[in-house]
């Protein structure tokens, strides 16, 4: 027989609202279900064989004449049909539930009342099968539908009395008998509905019941699924159980299947859960996965090691950055509230190192210490602006840009800013792609940047650097346009490429540190990614990509 998908409850699509159960969910309270009707199929098959074996031939009762045996055994052929033949139109759910219900109940009344007319009337104890089919009735169908098929059993039990008793059969004529079964019969339909009432609602109740957890379930795993931070649950012999994408992310690792061990998704991991169980630390442990830097942290799922357990990743960068977000925020708004504290002074104290370079009779000594004061306020005057920018950043004013006239203009100012000839400072426009909008403000400072890096780094001791500018188009519909800067120098040391995006890291004695993360920090505000790779044969190459 066929599933029974009609009546089960299924969890809720995106579409559907959560707190209710579906259409298709809600139980027919009306019918009964499949299932019931394989049950009532059963039952009846089975009576049909208890009822076989009791009019068997060595089992006759000798009260019983030859023709009312032949008449039960005629009876019990086209019962045991009409059985076989409702177990076909089950299979094929063919007619209604409704209907195969009352065909079923309807033919047991009329072939169990014949059987106890074959077998001896009412005082034979066959009239208390028909309680059988008045209680399957009332469990399968409404309450006025339950008392009609109680009247139906109870008119069938007085027609056989009655009978009886105009046949002369005195001896086995019992009114009182027969009220006790009609009385039986209405009792057992009224017990019935009850449990029908009570059935129902259980199955209802269940229903929702199995759609709120499908909803919880779904809900559970979608929040799962997006977590920012890598979720691993491992059961006791470390084969994987549950992961999701941050952790597959994490770990560059492509889907995996349920049972995976976890030394196959990552070798590190696995030793360090290894010891982690061991000798477990609170604030977990930093691991380097390829090119990552995860921090993990452990919680055992029981006191054993067959219990599992629940592994959270974390990338050691974002958890840097989120800590320099925090540390910045609060330097900003320190520095906005008393920049004119230290702007006033450091102005008073640049101009009156001015003045005091203005006269005739200055040893060499004191214009040494006077350099030293006039660069060292610069610096400070360098910083505070830096970081008022930072606090700054989230001011957005975008606007359509056409790049390559935009970078043409942007190009012509920087030579004429730091003295460069077309040389120095090379722009190359591969493919005018679509205006993209940005704030131009945001875009001259990141893009100056790294121009004025490239001038600066790119050359030796006795030579100023070369920066190429390259414009390109869309690739693969990845991303939208993006701009290289590119420099001839050494490049940058493999060593310290994970560092230069963190605010304060410079190598140089006289730079704030703070100009390729004020870069980056202001690309991400105008939905641009600003990425680093070394260039080849040698050199450096910041590329900006904008959104597509």
């Amino acid at each position: 027989m066929t599933d029974e998908s009609a009546t089960e409850p299924a969890a809720p699509t995106s579409g559907e609202d959560v707190g209710a159960l579906p259409r298709r969910a809600r139980p027919d309270h009306r019918y009964p279900t499949w299932a019931a009707l394989r049950w009532l199929f059963l039952c009846r098959l089975a009576l049909l064989i208890g009822l076989i074996l009791l009019f068997s031939p060595p089992a006759l009762d000798p009260l019983i004449t030859a023709e009312l045996a032949e008449l039960a055994w005629d009876v019990l052929i086209v019962y045991a049909l009409l059985v076989l033949f409702s177990g076909v139109t089950l299979y094929f759910r063919w007619p209604g539930r409704e209907s195969q219900v009352l065909l079923a109940i309807y033919t047991d009344l009329i072939a169990l009342t014949l059987l106890m007319h074959a077998g001896g009337g009412v005082s034979s104890g066959l009239g208390m099968l028909l309680a059988v089919a008045v209680a399957a009735g009332a469990l399968m169908m409404e309450g006025r539908l339950a008392l009609l098929i109680a009247s139906l059993a109870t008119l069938a039990v007085l027609t056989e009395q009655i009978y009886a008793d105009l046949q002369g059969a005195t001896e086995t004529a019992s009114y009182t008998q027969a009220g006790l079964l009609g009385t039986i019969f209405f009792a057992v339909a009224l017990i019935a509905h009850v449990l029908y009432q009570r059935v129902r609602e259980a199955e209802a109740l269940a229903a929702r019941r199995t759609v709120d957890i499908a909803n919880l379930t779904k809900l559970n795993a979608f929040i799962i699924e997006n977590l920012r931070t890598g979720v691993l649950v491992v059961d006791g012999e470390r084969r994987l159980r549950l992961t999701n994408k941050a952790a597959l992310t994490l770990l560059d690792a492509e889907a995996v299947t349920s049972r995976e061990s976890l030394r196959d998704l990552s070798n590190e991991l696995a030793d360090w859960l290894k010891a982690e169980v061991h000798k477990p630390k609170p604030e977990g442990g930093v691991l380097r996965v390829g090119t990552r830097q995860v921090r993990a942290s452990l919680t055992l799922l029981g006191d054993y090691r067959a219990s599992g357990a629940l592994v959270y990743l974390r990338d050691q960068q974002e958890l840097t950055h989120e800590a320099q977000q925090i540390k910045l925020a609060a330097l900003g708004t320190l520095t906005a509230s008393i920049a004119h504290n230290i702007r006033n002074p450091l102005s008073a104290i640049s101009h009156a190192s001015e003045l005091f370079a203005d006269g005739k009779d200055l040893p060499e000594e004191d214009r040494h210490l006077l350099d030293i004061i006039r660069r060292n306020s610069a610096r400070i005057d360098e910083t505070v602006t830096s970081v008022m920018q930072l606090s700054r950043r989230n001011q957005l004013e975008p606007v359509a840009i056409d790049l390559s006239a935009w970078l043409r203009d942007l190009a012509g100012e920087l030579r004429e800013t730091y003295r460069l000839s077309a040389e120095q400072l090379t722009l190359e426009i591969s493919a005018p792609p679509d205006p993209v909008h940005v704030d131009p403000r945001h875009l001259h400072q990141i893009v100056a940047n790294l121009c004025e890096n490239a001038v600066i780094h790119g050359g030796g001791p006795n030579r100023t650097g070369r920066a190429e500018i390259r414009l390109t188009g869309p690739r693969g519909g990845e991303h939208g346009p993006v701009i290289e800067i590119s420099d001839n120098g050494p490049g940058i040391d493999e060593a310290i490429v994970y560092e230069i995006f963190n605010p304060f890291f410079t190598t140089k004695s006289t730079g704030t540190g703070l100009g390729l993360y004020i870069a980056r920090e202001l690309a991400e505000t105008n939905g641009i990614r600003l990425t680093y790779e070394p260039a080849r044969p040698h050199g450096s190459r910041f590329k900006l990509l904008f959104a597509g």
